[in-house]
């Protein structure tokens, strides 16, 4: 008896809310390099970030490309003053990148990932009502996976395309059997769960065009991409109150979508005309205008047949929660960052595909991004928390060119930090008294991390 209300709970508190976000290189750039320069790489991005910010660029590289890097992004995300739960995120971001020639025609293989390593997926049940950060709570649990193709059919131009994968969860839940009101321990109760992880994919399309020695232009394309969570839930058996039985079934079922990617355009420019020096503009297009609701669509219902001697009065099926409409806007968020290079020491090394170069060489980056908060104000019963967003970010490295006979090309190491501020917003409710009231809303983003390249 005790188990059968105890599991419906836990399920109806499951299905109360999911949580629409998007996904981590999103919210934190993708590799070492992209996260220092601000995201700002649709015209410069060469090796496995190339699979993210633009799949032309893979043409660019030089020859097959290894990489493996770690980030770590501290969420000091607060409401009125306290901590709002936030967690901190972490995982694995990496991939390869393989060119090659087919009948003269340059092309290359890209494949990139971003690995949480606390888990492929996490839900929250939260109510609408609830205030809390929407873009940013548990964002980067998602398993990313991109596998992307490039070509250069004109000596100015590249092409690439190719299919991201995002990882979703169905599962269903089932209780049968028999139940003991006053002897929970004679109960004989089965239980079975059934869950599966599936994928979602969603397109990637992008070209890069040399303009003469001033440098490139770019442009990409991310599709939309929703991870749909289903629960199905099933209570059906006996129980025995002093030697009554009642037959009794519950059911649930709940929809709703657990991360939300919104289609993005991208433009932008990367300005080589000095040597080792490199500045690059971007601005971004971001349809947050259909971003869905995280709250879930939920149906539930109760059966039970006692005998005629024991009347029971059944509560009626909960009404289904009144979803208001969320009425995000569209954005533009510029980016910007540079990049130069210090030939640091070391005699002159000929290095595949790059001539010849200095032994060691140190880059050195910076970044900034601007990106305006897509909430409109949460005067209703909702408390979708958001701000506008300043990042500023640094990063350096060192690379090793032809460090060894075996690696004729090189051996590079990033590091790369950013300090994300959201500026104080006050939310001013429509009836203070219902719920929370009043209240305001800050924070800061920390994130750190690192990556090795290996380019053979």
């Amino acid at each position: 008896m005790r188990r059968l209300p105890c599991a419906a709970a836990a399920l109806l508190s499951l299905a109360a809310a999911g949580r629409a976000r998007a996904h981590a290189p999103d919210a934190y750039g993708f590799g070492s390099r992209g996260a220092a320069m601000g995201g700002a790489l649709v015209a410069d991005a060469t090796d496995f970030s190339a699979s993210y910010y633009n799949p032309a660029g893979l043409c660019g590289a030089t020859g097959l490309g290894l990489s493996i890097g770690y980030g770590y992004a501290s969420n000091r995300l607060r409401t009125n003053g306290r901590d709002s739960g936030a967690r901190d995120v972490h995982g694995l971001a990496g991939g390869l990148v393989a060119p090659g020639e087919v009948f003269g025609v340059p092309f290359a293989l890209g494949l990139a990932t971003f690995l949480p390593d606390d888990g492929l997926s996490r839900i929250k049940a939260i109510r609408q009502e609830t205030p809390r950060w929407e873009l940013y709570d548990d964002r980067l649990s998602i398993l990313f996976l991109a596998a992307s193709v490039a070509v250069r059919p004109l000596p100015f131009l590249e092409l690439g395309g190719g299919v991201a994968f995002l990882a979703s969860t169905r599962g269903r839940f089932a209780v049968t059997g028999r139940a003991d009101a006053l002897s929970p321990y004679d109960s004989a109760l089965r239980h079975e769960v059934d869950a599966d992880l599936t994928s979602i994919r969603y397109p990637h399309l992008g070209a890069r065009v040399r303009v003469g020695d001033l440098g490139f232009v770019g442009i990409a394309y991310r599709g939309e991409a929703k991870l749909p969570l289903a629960i199905d839930a099933r209570l059906q058996g006996v129980v025995d109150f002093a030697g009554i039985e009642v037959p009794l079934l519950y059911e649930l079922e709940s929809r709703t979508v657990d991360a939300f990617l919104p289609q993005q355009v991208v433009v932008g420019a990367s300005f080589q005309r000095i040597r080792g020096l490199r500045v690059n503009l971007d601005v971004t297009w971001v349809n947050w205008s259909a971003y869905e609701s995280p709250v879930a669509r939920t149906r539930a219902h109760l059966e039970a047949a006692p005998p005629p001697e024991v009347p029971i009065d059944l509560p009626d099926d909960p009404r289904p929660t009144a979803v208001a409409p969320l009425r995000f806007g569209d954005r533009f968020v510029p980016r910007l960052g540079v990049e130069y290079v210090v030939p640091a020491a070391g005699g002159l090394r000929k290095v595949a595909g790059q001539g010849e170069r200095r032994a060691i060489e140190i880059p050195l980056r910076a970044g900034y991004v601007y990106e305006r908060s897509p909430v409109p104000p949460q005067e209703g019963v909702t408390n979708y928390i958001d701000a506008d967003r300043h990042t500023m970010s640094l990063g350096a490295g060192v690379v090793l060119n032809r460090p060894l006979e075996e690696l004729p090309g090189s051996l590079r190491i990033d590091l790369h930090g950013q300090l994300s501020v959201l500026p104080e917003v006050v939310i001013e409710k429509d009836n203070p008294a219902d719920f929370v009231g009043d209240y305001r809303a800050d924070g800061t983003m920390l994130n750190l991390g690192a990556t090795v390249t290996a380019a053979f």
